[in-house]
């Protein structure tokens, strides 16, 4: 989809039980489009080892921000 390579989604973290040093709950972590693990029921993230790992979709809320805060996020992350 062509959305995905303009815009880039978030998720915010609701629930890291059993996955305490991956995820933290509050926290925002970047989506990596995977149309697999969506099928699934899976989310993939860039967890906090800094590498992209799929969690169960029901952990998160994906948010959809406005282009500035997307940006800023973007940033704060590089």
């Amino acid at each position: 989809m062509n959305d995905n390579d303009t815009h880039v989604q978030f998720a915010l973290c609701l629930d890291n039980t059993d996955y305490e040093a991956s995820l933290e709950p509050g926290k925002l972590y970047r989506v990596v489009a995977d149309k697999a693990a969506e099928a699934h029921g899976y989310v993939r993230v860039i967890d906090e080892s800094g590498e992209d790992y799929a969690f169960s979709i029901d952990r998160f809320h994906l948010l959809t921000l406005p282009e500035p805060v997307e940006q800023t996020l973007l940033l704060a992350l590089a």
